[in-house]
């Protein structure tokens, strides 16, 4: 019985040290904050067009390996606002207001380090989004909410522990009755990790 005791105690401060442990091991495992900023384009029905957008991130990851660090994120963005085009002269129609697409994000992210400076990060999760627009079937605007998905990719450079800079590509699902406002993002982020 003691020596169950023992082991047991050994193997909780194992897990309780774990974290703390590969937090020194991987530079990129702790509370992180992020921001981007670039083109977003929508190639949907009557949207075709390009924007800048912006998205704001925080979470905390977890580094497992030296080179790997998973975690969990939570953020916002704006997407930008593209006008809606006639589908026979490419013309705006006569609805003149632009769309508009935000939400809130909540996934799971990683980032993996190829050399000490450079990295690919992935992101993935859910997208709780408000959008407004004109559908394909009629000119009246809706204004739609829903929840889908979001994923991304990027690369980029650790220049200390703390700070890194990459490029992203990131695609938001965001559909409902006939109205297509799912829109992609090509972006500069600067990351800031304590």
């Amino acid at each position: 019985m003691k020596k169950t005791l023992i082991a047991l105690a050994l193997v909780a401060a194992g897990a309780v040290a774990a974290p703390a442990f590969a937090q020194d091991v991987n530079p990129a495992a702790g509370w992180f904050v992020n921001g981007n900023v670039g083109r977003t384009s929508v190639d949907k029905d009557r949207y075709n067009g390009h924007d800048t957008g912006y998205a704001l991130n925080g979470g905390y990851r977890w580094g497992v390996t030296p080179w790997a660090a998973i975690g969990a994120e939570v953020g916002y963005n704006d997407l930008g606002n593209i006008h809606a085009k006639n589908f026979f002269n490419n013309d705006r129609v006569v609805d003149r207001r632009k769309s508009e697409l935000h939400g809130w994000t909540a996934g799971i992210n990683g980032k993996f380090n190829i050399d000490p400076q450079w990295y690919i990060s992935a992101r993935t999760g859910l997208y709780a989004w408000k959008g407004h627009g004109t559908s394909n079937d009629d000119l009246v605007r809706r204004n739609l909410d829903k929840t889908s998905w979001y994923a991304g990719v990027g690369v980029g450079y650790d220049f200390s522990n703390n700070w890194s800079l990459g490029l992203n590509y990131d695609h938001y699902d965001a559909k409902k009755d006939n109205l297509d406002l799912t829109t992609n993002m090509t972006s500069v982020s600067l990351e800031y990790r304590f």
